[in-house]
């Protein structure tokens, strides 16, 4: 279970953690990654953050904002239909 109380400003995410808190698969997380709409947190030296076995975390609240924009995005609005 993720943490939603926590500073999410703060808070890393793995891609496990990231997926079951935005109701996704952790493909969806990757992708995100891959298509550049969810960066991997960064130290203050500007390096990825990764946790001890190498994988990449993520910030809570980039995720959140990841998440919204794509169903944001997934509601397409269409010209009326011709009969």
């Amino acid at each position: 279970m993720v943490d939603l109380t926590a500073d999410l400003r703060t808070q890393l995410w793995t891609v496990a953690e990231a997926a079951e808190a935005a109701a996704v698969s952790p493909h969806v997380v990757r992708n995100w990654k891959y298509r550049g709409v969810l960066e991997q947190a960064r130290d203050m030296g500007g390096r990825p953050i990764a946790d001890r076995h190498g994988r990449p975390l993520f910030r809570a609240i980039d995720v959140i904002r990841a998440e919204k924009a794509t169903r944001e995005r997934a509601r397409r609005v269409y010209g009326p239909v011709a009969a």
